[in-house]
This record gives structure tokens, C-alpha cells and sequence, in this order.
């Protein structure tokens, strides 16, 4: 009786299994990745209850845990978890001695990858001071906007940034009572401020914990600049939670604490600052970090340093792809990729030379509330929604007239959602878990991003920008950039998204 019921039990389990195997063939993968974002919202808020309500706030946490293990490898050189908190220290006991800062100000940095960037960065954060990363590339009327922008009380520059800006730059910022530091012993302007020459003349312990207590998870903990294609660069702005959030994104795609990351993206980018230096800190891991890019170093360098994930762009596996094939271009360690961009033929490309790579590809935006990751690794898509995805947060794709730039209403004035299959603008709804991050000093732009009254009276959602489409099985794919085409001569329409990730890839090499 007992062998009836349990090959009877066991027969319905199996039948059960290949039924969603065949009506829903990602279930499993769908129920794991649902499951395992509710696990990483709710580690969020056991960080909150312990008192961890920023990245600096685990970042610590991490020094007293590992505080001998190798946190950044630079140029050879190795920073321990615990060299790089006395480093932060020293630059904040500088800025608290020498500095006019208090907790709150704002901080801009013009820098380029290296530790300082980080030290410069903790240290800040150790004051309570929000920062502000500026694309070094830009010129410096954008500049000028970005440091007025964010309000910022200081701008700290980088001795390889120091070259590119104009003296002009300089006075300005000084008549208008912005200070002005370098990372430099020595300074061709008056009434500005050095930093390394300092570090040695005061103690590496920590300045007082009240400082740096966040109090309001949701105030500003630094400012994001948005690239600037459509004019000035706009600065979205990062609560502490969020930042927090991003730095569970390598965790997402099973990434441990014995992984070493390669890092080659500039640190002003979300991507590299919070997923990457972030996501390192989170991770416990290691942080093989690069100056600048390199195609032709790159595979030497994660052989030489062991690593095992990497962060990219889409132009950054085309120029790998695009370099002469070697025998050893399958000797290396190097597991999984996270990044977005890549396109469908390079991912294949670089699948097939560069072997087995479990390739996350996600899609947002600096200021977006609303992150989509291709867990599945399937080629060619930006994201996946899957049956469990209306539980973690709310979007649609809305029907849009291309030449008309303009979306498309029903006859009581509402929106139209797009058949799927065909391209559709991505919208997300604003709520208290999935909020808008509004442009600082901008009211005006901010109020563009959102969309009022789309389904019903009182809806509000964020308006990406992007055509998406989705197809029968949940994956979403990147169509194109709402009013960011333009007709080259009669023929040739180019999509800006694609030429300005190029023009700053070539600046990094």
C-alpha cells in the first residue's frame, strides 16, 4: 500500500515537472532569480537593522572582517581592505583639519581611475559629504554646470586630470567660493589646496562615527551625471539604499567572495562605481583595477591576476573580439561577464573564441527605478520578464509613434499597451519601492521623465525612453532610443546611443 502511494506521488511529481517544462520552460530559472531578489531585499533590510545604511557603512564592516585580504591590485601593487580604509582615513582628517566641509556639503571629483579615486571617495563619505563624479572627457563649460549642478562646496582634481583644465575653470570656481583641491604635491594656482602632502601630516584613525551616520536612507549619498547627449549633463541623484542595492548586482549573477574582478570601466560610471567597486565590497572579493582599457592586455591580465569576472560595455567585447585570435585565448579563469550593450553577433563571436562565459547582460539607466537582467544568459536579450516579474515591480510597453514622437491613446485618452513581438516604450510605475531619482537643480527635466494618468487618473510612470520588445517567452530586447536618431545624408540613420559609447570607449583606451 505504502510503494502504491509513493510511486503514485512520485508519478504525479513527474508528470508535474514535465508539464512546466513544456507550458513554462523557464519556471525553475524564473522561481530561483524571484527567489533570490526577495533573499537580497531582505539582506538589505537586515543591513539596515544593524546599523549599515550606506556603502561606506559595509564597507567598514568588511575591514573589521577581512581586513588583510586583497580588496585592490593596481599597477602590480596590492591594497589590503584594511590599507585602503587608513588611506580613506588620512584623506578625511585632511579635509576635516584643512577643509571648510561639514557633514552634508557636497563634493565633486575629477579624477581618473586609480586607489586615490577610492580613497578620495571613502574619505568623503566618512565626513557625511555626498559626491559627485565628473566625466573627466567633457569640456569645462560642462563641467562648470555639473560642479553648479550638484551645488558642490569643493571640486578635488586629479594630478593626470590637471592638464585638460583650463586656469579660467579654475577662477571661476574659486570667485564663486568653490574650493579647489589637487591630488598633487604641489599647485600652479593660488588659494588651492593639496592633498597628498598633507596625508602624512595627519593620524590614519578615524574621524568621529557622527559624521558619516546616515539618519535617511533616501537623502542624497552621491550624484550620477547622465552623458549629456541630448545637452548638458544631467545629475541623477543616488540615495543611499540604492547605492546599497547596486552592489548586490554581481551577487545576482552568483558571483562569490574568492572571485577577483577586472575593472577597466571609468569609476565616474554607476557601473563601475557601484557594481564594481561596490559589488567587490559586498562580495568580500578582490578588484584587479585598470587605469584605462586595454584589448591587447586584457586576456594577459586576467591570466596574470586569476580573475574570474569581469565588468564591460558592448564595445569593449568588440574590441576583444576584434583582436588577433591566439592559442591561449581559452586559457583563462574567467566565468562570468556583466555588463550591457553587447550585440547578438559579438556575444556569439565571443562565446565561440573565448569559450564558456556565462554572460549577464542587464538593462537600466543612471536615473531608471527599474533594473532587468538576463539571468538566463540567453544571446541577444537585455532582460527577461518573467511569470513571477509583476511581483517585483510594475512596467509596461506602451504603443509610440516614431516619426510623430508620440504615444499612442485610445479613445478615452489612455495608453495603448504593444502586442508583444512589436517594439513598445518602457515605462515603470513610480511607487515607494520603485521611486524616480530626480535630476538635482532640474526640476524641469525630471517632470519630462514622467508619465501622468497612463492607465488611470493618478498613475505615474517613468518614461525611459527606449523601445523594448518582448516575445513569446519574456525576453526583452533593445529596439531603439526614443528621438536620439538622426538621418545622415539621405540614406543612413544613426543612432547616437551607439556612436557616443564608441567616442568614450576610444577616449578610455
Amino acid at each position: 500500500m505504502l510503494c502504491t502511494w509513493l510511486s503514485t506521488i512520485a508519478g504525479g511529481i513527474a508528470v508535474l515537472c514535465v508539464s512546466l517544462k513544456i507550458l513554462f520552460p523557464y519556471f525553475w530559472e524564473d522561481l530561483f532569480y524571484f527567489l533570490r531578489r526577495k533573499r537580497l531585499k531582505a539582506t538589505v533590510k537586515k543591513w539596515a537593522s544593524n546599523g549599515i545604511l550606506s556603502v561606506i557603512d559595509l564597507f567598514v564592516q568588511r575591514v573589521r572582517k577581512i581586513p588583510n585580504k586583497p580588496f585592490l591590485i593596481y599597477e602590480g601593487k596590492v591594497h589590503t581592505y584594511q590599507d585602503v580604509d587608513r588611506r580613506s582615513n588620512r584623506v578625511a582628517q585632511v579635509f576635516l583639519q584643512y577643509g571648510n566641509l561639514k557633514k552634508g556639503d557636497t563634493v565633486a571629483l575629477l579624477m581618473s581611475n586609480g586607489p586615490d579615486f577610492i580613497h578620495v571617495w571613502f574619505g568623503l563619505a566618512k565626513l557625511g559629504c555626498a559626491v559627485a563624479f565628473l566625466n573627466f572627457n567633457v569640456h569645462s563649460r560642462s563641467l562648470l554646470h555639473c560642479v553648479n549642478t550638484c551645488a558642490a562646496k569643493a571640486l578635488v582634481i586629479g594630478e593626470d586630470c590637471l592638464g585638460s583644465i583650463e586656469k579660467e575653470f579654475i577662477f571661476h570656481l574659486l570667485e564663486n567660493n568653490v574650493a579647489v583641491w589637487l591630488m598633487s604635491t604641489s599647485s600652479p594656482f593660488q588659494h588651492v589646496q593639496t592633498i597628498p602632502d598633507k596625508l602624512d601630516k595627519v593620524p590614519d584613525h578615524p574621524v568621529p562615527s557622527h559624521l558619516k551616520v546616515v539618519t535617511n536612507t533616501r537623502n542624497t549619498a552621491m550624484y550620477i551625471f547622465t552623458s549629456g547627449s541630448t545637452g548638458f549633463p544631467k545629475a541623477a541623484i543616488i540615495t543611499p539604499l540604492r547605492a546599497l542595492s547596486a552592489c548586490l548586482a554581481f551577487t545576482q549573477c552568483g558571483a562569490v567572495s574568492r572571485d577577483i574582478m577586472y575593472l577597466a570601466l571609468p569609476l565616474y560610471h554607476i557601473s563601475a562605481s557601484l557594481l564594481g567597486i561596490g559589488g567587490c565590497i559586498e562580495l568580500g572579493a578582490t578588484c584587479v583595477l585598470k587605469k584605462k582599457f586595454s584589448a591587447s592586455q586584457f586576456w594577459n591580465d586576467c591570466r596574470k591576476y586569476n580573475v574570474t569576472v569581469f565588468l564591460y560595455i558592448g564595445e569593449l567585447c568588440r574590441y576583444l573580439c576584434n583582436q588577433p585570435s591566439k592559442e591561449e585565448d581559452r586559457v583563462h579563469k574567467v566565468r562570468i561577464a556583466l555588463g550591457n550593450g553587447i550585440r547578438s553577433a559579438v556575444w556569439k563571436e565571443f562565446l565561440m573564441r573565448f569559450g564558456p562565459i556565462k554572460i549577464f547582460e542587464f538593462y537600466g539607466s543612471t536615473e531608471g527605478n527599474l533594473p532587468f537582467l538576463n539571468y538566463t544568459n540567453k544571446i541577444g536579450a537585455v532582460g527577461r520578464a518573467g511569470i513571477f516579474s509583476k511581483f517585483l515591480h510594475s512596467f509596461e510597453l506602451l504603443e509610440y509613434y516614431v516619426w510623430k514622437q508620440e504615444l499612442m491613446k485610445d479613445e478615452n485618452g489612455r495608453c495603448k499597451k504593444t502586442p508583444i513581438g512589436k517594439p513598445g516604450l518602457l515605462v515603470v510605475q513610480v511607487t515607494q519601492d520603485a521611486p524616480f531619482s530626480v535630476y538635482a537643480g532640474n526640476n524641469e527635466a525630471s517632470e519630462k521623465k514622467l508619465l501622468r494618468n497612463v492607465f488611470v487618473r493618478g498613475d505615474v510612470y517613468f518614461n525611459t525612453g527606449d523601445l523594448l520588445v518582448m516575445d513569446e517567452d519574456g525576453f526583452l530586447y533593445f529596439s531603439d532610443r526614443v528621438g536620439d536618431t538622426f538621418r545622415y545624408s539621405t540614406e543612413l540613420t544613426v543612432n547616437p546611443v551607439s556612436l557616443e559609447e564608441m567616442i568614450h570607449m576610444q577616449d578610455w583606451m
